[in-house]
């Protein structure tokens, strides 16, 4: 189960409480990719929005909401503030795109175009200050036990909804249950809505809102398809191709060799993994066989070579370093590429090479490092691991 934070304003917050919904925005644009092999923005506008389809998509039913309030001081919001807990109601996002019948966009004040349906869990009034989820070490023992998911997301300065891992939902919610003296709303169906004056959630005695938008399903494969048969790059599409359909069934191949018939305990996309913003392209945790198994996974739109192999060391260290103390678990790296077409070139052979030292380094902390191949077949992706020994 994946915890999700969402970036939120004063006046946002309001009617994701009061309908029910969490939602990020894209500025101005309109998406005219979804579904579709083409479009008329240009090529970093699209990246951008395919990052955020990706972030939309990793979600899946019964994974938690918090909700983060941000500083503003012309809203006489004073600090930061992290809300919740929610749930995710289904198994997907949707899209309300950006026009003249987007649901409630005149009340947001804002354009809201990646939509998640979510219902409450344990709904707590109080909210946790900035300073007392990311700045109090009173109960820090050690550097890896901040919450840096949320922390790199800050020096970043981007994301309106971003995924922390499982042992820092575990804390960010216990932070909200003891702010709050475990004591959470008395729900019974009621309204929840946000008390400006009093900065608070409250629930009142009307019935809920009933949330009436469009829901337009995502979908980038036709994109992305057109975007490898004219050999451009399309990585984006590839992490949000992947992170909406794996563990679903849609991709035999791609489950098959991912997870290998392991449940998915936690998802992740674009995973921060230190100051300098190197992030890894997704990320898995899976429960086999009562062993649990972490997996970050480098992707490559085009034909891997042997530089991918430093990124993929650079991951293995601050999983071992940041992760590993947190929550105990194997190490199976995966570096998902573009077919090669001529295995006999000097560039492979040094790629390969790379590999095998790779996994001389490593082991015994990490497993041998899984190298998968995709081609177009068929109007899809199909992915096959390659044997390298």
């Amino acid at each position: 189960m994946t915890s999700h934070v969402f970036i939120v304003d004063r006046t946002t917050l309001k009617f994701h409480l009061e309908y029910l919904f969490a939602g990020t925005g894209a500025q101005e644009n309109i998406i005219d990719f979804n579904n579709s092999t083409d479009t008329d923005l240009h090529h970093k506008t699209e990246n951008v929005l395919v990052e955020m389809i990706a972030d939309a998509s990793r979600i899946r039913q019964g994974d938690l909401i918090i909700f983060y309030l941000q500083q503003n001081i012309q809203q006489k919001i004073l600090e930061g503030k992290f809300y919740g807990i929610f749930r995710a109601k289904h198994d997907w996002s949707f899209l309300d795109n950006n026009d003249q019948h987007q649901y409630l966009k005149n009340d947001l004040q804002k354009s809201l175009t990646f939509r998640t349906l979510i219902e409450p869990f344990r709904v707590y009034a109080e909210g946790v200050t900035e300073w007392e989820a990311l700045d109090e070490i009173k109960d820090i023992h050690c550097p890896n036990q901040m919450l840096w998911s949320l922390i790199y997301r800050k020096l970043k300065g981007k994301r309106g909804n971003t995924m922390i891992t499982i042992y820092e939902s575990e804390r960010l919610c216990q932070l909200i249950r003891n702010k709050n003296d475990k004591i959470a709303i008395e729900l019974n169906d009621g309204l929840l809505s946000f008390d400006v004056n009093n900065q608070k959630i409250i629930s009142m005695a009307q019935p809920r809102n009933r949330y009436e938008g469009i829901s337009v399903e995502l979908n980038i494969l036709p994109r992305l398809i057109s975007k490898y048969e004219r050999n451009q790059s399309f990585e984006a599409h590839l992490q949000a191709y992947i992170v909406k359909n794996i563990g679903k069934g849609v991709n035999i191949t791609l489950d098959t060799l991912l997870l290998d018939n392991a449940p998915i305990e936690w998802l992740g996309n674009e995973v921060y993994c230190g100051v300098g913003m190197q992030k890894i392209d997704v990320m898995l945790g899976l429960i086999q066989k009562e062993q649990r198994i972490i997996i970050p996974i480098e992707l490559k739109s085009t034909r891997a070579n042997v530089n991918i192999i430093r990124q993929i060391q650079r991951y293995v260290d601050w999983i071992n370093q940041y992760y590993i103390p947190n929550r105990q678990s194997d190490i199976q790296p995966i570096l998902v590429s573009k077919r090669y077409a001529n295995r006999n070139t000097r560039s492979y052979q040094k790629f390969i090479e790379g590999i095998k030292q790779f996994n001389e380094l490593n082991k015994p902390e990490c497993k041998e490092l899984k190298y998968i191949e995709f081609t177009l077949q068929d109007g899809d992706l199909v992915f096959q691991q390659v044997s390298y020994q």
